[in-house]
């Protein structure tokens, strides 16, 4: 475990897991019984309830649905969790992150919520009857994962650092744009459904907002966030991507644009013009690491697709 830590970039690492974090009770008239097994795993009601709860106290706008779409979009979160555990257990035999890298993580889901210190961070769980062992093991969960990622596909991460660098030198006087985005990140089996399951997610953009939409239809790991994400400089996008935003306004949404894995939803939420006169060698290496982390995400949901698919899920 250790020497597989030496070889992680744990600033990627980190990156690839703080949009998952950033998700006060629902409670259920449900009786507590057994509804899933996965594997050797069960998922029970009260499994489900503390899930729920844990993803409203983490982003409010969940809320916003009714219990049912709260009561499914859970269930579907603690499964993708229950079969990266079970995976996790396969590739490891003794998993574990250490403590001073949960911290880091940590840090990062707090300090998105505007809390300031982990104490803080501590009270607030309890405030919203969540233990801080249970959000801890969650972390150590998205962490194990997003591990076994990168020994599985880092070799196979490409990344042209002299274009890139040309491209940042190019670019180093301009004035160019920067995108807050927000994501809707969805597979089908039948490419022939594709327009009629955006017209779908379209109608509850229209009617719930586009974050909500996120939470209902997207496979990412943002979805627990309304898919939001940071600040993405246009240098950073490929090609396709960046040539369709530059005709996009503020509040509009994409069609479904293909990648690897399946279709994305991209809508402009802020743009901002920056004068790109910062250090060079520090631009590229942000870049750099924005093109891996996108790599990495797309290998992250391409593996759990294959492994889902390996995964025996019985309801009871």
């Amino acid at each position: 475990m250790d020497g597989l830590l030496k070889m992680i970039n744990k600033k990627v690492l980190i990156y690839l897991i703080s949009f998952f974090f950033i998700f006060n009770q629902v409670c259920f008239g449900i009786e507590n019984k057994i509804l899933l097994k996965i594997e050797n795993e069960i998922i029970s009601t009260i499994d489900i309830i503390n899930e729920s709860k844990y993803l409203i106290t983490l982003n409010k706008s969940i809320q916003n649905l009714d219990e049912a779409e709260i009561f499914e979009l859970s269930k579907k979160s603690i499964i993708r969790e229950k079969i990266k555990k079970i995976e996790i257990l396969k590739s490891f035999k003794n998993p574990k992150i250490p403590d001073e890298f949960l911290e880091q993580i940590l840090r990062n889901v707090y300090q998105t919520l505007k809390i300031n210190d982990l104490n803080s961070f501590k009270e607030y769980l309890k405030s919203n009857s969540i233990d801080y062992e249970f959000v801890k093991d969650k972390i150590q969960t998205e962490a194990l994962w997003n591990e076994l990622i990168l020994a599985k596909y880092s070799s196979k991460i490409k990344v042209d650092l002299d274009k890139v660098k040309q491209l940042v030198i190019k670019n180093s006087k301009k004035i160019s744009k920067s995108y807050l985005l927000s994501e809707i990140s969805f597979e089908i089996s039948n490419t022939k459904e594709l327009d009629s399951y955006f017209d779908e997610i379209k109608k509850v953009i229209m009617e719930k907002g586009f974050n909500n939409a996120a939470l209902t239809y997207s496979t990412s790991k943002t979805s627990s966030f309304g898919g939001q994400l940071d600040w993405i400089e246009e240098d950073s996008l490929n090609v396709n991507l960046k040539n369709i935003l530059s005709k996009m306004k503020k509040n509009e949404f994409t069609s479904p644009i293909t990648v690897p894995g399946g279709f994305l939803i991209l809508k402009i939420d802020n743009i901002k013009e920056i004068k790109k006169d910062k250090n060079i060698d520090q631009e590229v290496k942000k870049i750099i690491d924005i093109k891996k982390n996108n790599q990495l995400n797309q290998f992250s949901k391409m593996y759990f697709n294959k492994v889902k698919k390996n995964v025996q899920i019985n309801e009871l």
